[in-house]
C-alpha cells in the first residue's frame, strides 16, 4: 500500500505476528550487539572488568533502547506503508552508524559518531510519533505528542553530552538514561498505546534469540580460532560443550511460559519491558565469557582461572535469575517450582570455583534445571485433573450427608411439637395448612379388620 492513515491497531487482533520488515529491523542489531560483545572480551581478557562492564552497560544500553522504542511504536501504530517503511529502514541505517561508533565510545568514551546515529534514529521516530498525532484526537493524540516532545528533549541531551568533560560524562549518561526510562511512563499518563501483548512477547522472544544466536556465533568463532593456533581440544571440547548447553537451557527456559497472558495493562508491562535489559546484555554476554574461557585455556588471556570462569558464571546466572523475577514467577505454584530457577543460579554461580571444567559443570546444570522444572511441571499437569475430579465427586455427597442430616434433626423432634404448616413459605405469602386426615371408615375402626377374602369395602 503506497499511503494509508496512521491509526492504532487494536489490541485484540487476532493472529498478530511480526512483520518481515520487523525481523530485517531486528537482524541489524546484530552488528551491535556483536560490536559490544567484542570490546567486552577484549576488556575481560586484559583484565579490566569494572571498565569492560561499565562500557558493556552503557553501549547496550543504546542498542536495546533504539530497540525497544521502535518494537513499541510498531506494536501499536505498523501501517505498513510506504512512508513508514521508509521511516523505518532510515532507522536502520541510524543502528549501523550507532554499531560503528560502538568501538570509540567503549574504548576511548568518545560518543561523536553513536549520537550521530542516534540523531538518525531519533529524526525518523519523532516524525513516525507526529504522524500517528496527526490520525488520532484526544487523549491519544496528547500521548503521542508527549513521546515526540520526549524524543526531542532526550536527544538534545545527548548532543550536549558530546560538549561535557570526559570525567562527567558517564554520571551525565546516566541522567540520560533515566530521562529516557521516563519518557515512556509520563506519555502512557492518561492513555495507553494500543500495544499488543501476544505481538509484544514475540518481539522480546525474537531478541532474545538473537543475543543467544550471537553467543553461539561468537563461541563458534573463538573456539575455531583456538583449534587453528592450538591443540588444547582437553580444555575446549568442555567450553563448546558446556556453552551450549548453557545457551539450549537459556532458550527452553525463556520459551517455558505463555508470558502474553501476564501483560494486560502498563503496570506489568513497564517493568517487564525495562527488565528485558538485563536479559538482553547478559545474554549476549554469555557468548562475550565463552570467548574469554578459550582465550585463557589457550593462554593468550592474562587473568586467573576464577575470572575466566566468572565471564561466563555471572551473566548466565543473571539470565537465570532475571527470566525467573520477570517471567516464571508469575506462572509457577509452590515452593519447589518458585525455588528452581533461583537456586539454579545460585548453584552456576557457585560454579566459578570449580576449575577448568566450570563452563562444563554449568552446562550440565542447565540440563538439571530444565529437568526438574519439567518433572514438578508434569506433576502438577496430572495432579489438576485428579483434584477437579476428586472435588466433583466430593460435592454431591456433601449434599446427600445435609439431606441425613436434616431427616435425622426432623426424627428427633418430639411428634407432640410437630407443626404441619409450611414454615418454610416465602414472606408474604400466607402458611398453607394441610387437611386433616379422614376419618376411619367402618373396616378400619379399631376392634374389626376387613374381611379375608379382600381388601376392606
Amino acid at each position: 500500500m503506497a499511503y494509508s492513515p496512521m491509526t492504532a491497531r487494536s489490541r485484540e487482533e487476532d493472529h498478530r505476528t511480526s512483520t518481515p520488515l520487523e525481523l530485517f529491523f531486528d537482524l541489524c542489531f546484530v552488528v551491535a550487539i556483536a560490536q559490544a560483545g567484542a570490546r567486552l572480551v577484549h576488556a575481560l581478557a586484559e583484565g579490566h572488568p569494572g571498565t569492560g562492564v561499565i562500557g558493556y552497560f552503557f553501549v547496550f544500553f543504546g542498542v536495546w533502547w533504539a530497540w525497544m522504542n521502535f518494537t513499541w511504536f510498531a506494536s501499536a501504530y505498523d501501517c505498513d506503508d510506504v512512508p513508514y517503511r521508509i521511516a523505518t529502514l532510515v532507522q536502520i541505517v541510524g543502528v549501523l552508524v550507532y554499531a560503528a561508533g560502538v568501538a570509540e565510545a567503549f574504548d576511548e568514551n568518545d560518543w561523536t559518531v553513536a549520537v550521530v546515529g542516534y540523531i538518525i534514529m531519533r529524526v525518523a521516530l519523532t516524525a513516525q510519533w507526529l504522524r500517528a498525532a496527526a490520525g488520532e484526537s484526544g487523549a491519544a493524540r496528547t500521548s503521542a505528542l508527549k513521546y515526540a516532545a520526549g524524543l526531542v528533549i532526550c536527544q538534545a541531551g545527548w548532543v550536549a553530552l558530546l560538549f561535557a568533560p570526559d570525567d562527567a560524562k558517564h554520571w551525565l549518561f546516566l541522567v540520560l538514561v533515566a530521562a529516557e526510562l521516563m519518557v515512556p511512563v509520563l506519555a502512557e499518563r492518561g492513555h495507553q498505546t494500543p500495544w499488543h501483548a501476544h505481538h509484544i512477547v514475540e518481539r522480546y522472544g525474537l531478541f532474545t534469540i538473537i543475543v543467544l544466536g550471537e553467543t553461539i556465533a561468537a563461541s563458534t568463532v573463538a573456539v575455531k580460532s583456538a583449534l587453528d593456533e592450538h591443540e588444547a581440544l582437553d580444555l575446549l571440547l568442555p567450553i563448546a560443550g558446556g556453552g551450549l548447553l548453557i545457551v539450549f537451557a537459556a532458550w527452553w527456559i525463556y520459551f517455558a511460559v505463555p508470558m502474553h497472558e501476564h501483560l494486560t495493562s502498563n503496570r506489568e508491562a513497564i517493568p517487564w519491558g525495562y527488565g528485558h535489559l538485563l536479559i538482553f546484555a547478559s545474554g549476549a554476554a554469555i557468548g562475550a565469557g565463552i570467548e574469554v574461557a578459550v582465550e585463557h585455556a589457550v593462554g593468550k588471556a592474562h587473568i586467573s582461572q576464577v575470572s575466566a570462569n566468572a565471564a561466563v558464571m555471572v551473566p548466565a546466572a543473571a539470565f537465570l535469575f532475571m527470566v525467573w523475577f520477570l517471567h516464571s514467577r508469575h506462572f509457577k505454584r509452590g515452593l519447589a517450582q518458585q525455588l528452581v530457577l533461583p537456586v539454579a543460579a545460585l548453584v552456576t554461580l557457585a560454579c566459578t570455583w570449580t576449575g577448568a571444567y566450570a563452563v562444563l559443570y554449568a552446562g550440565l546444570v542447565g540440563v538439571v534445571t530444565v529437568t526438574v522444572g519439567m518433572i514438578l511441571a508434569g506433576r502438577r499437569a496430572r495432579r489438576g485433573p485428579v483434584r477437579a475430579i476428586a472435588r466433583r465427586r466430593r460435592e454431591p455427597m456433601r449434599s446427600i450427608g445435609d439431606r441425613r442430616q436434616r431427616g435425622k434433626r426432623a426424627c428427633r423432634t418430639p411428634p407432640g411439637r410437630r407443626d404441619f404448616a409450611d414454615t418454610t413459605q416465602p414472606q408474604g405469602r400466607p402458611a398453607v395448612t394441610p387437611a386433616p386426615p379422614p376419618p376411619f371408615s367402618s373396616a378400619e375402626r379399631p376392634g374389626r379388620t376387613a374381611p379375608t377374602g379382600g381388601p376392606a369395602p
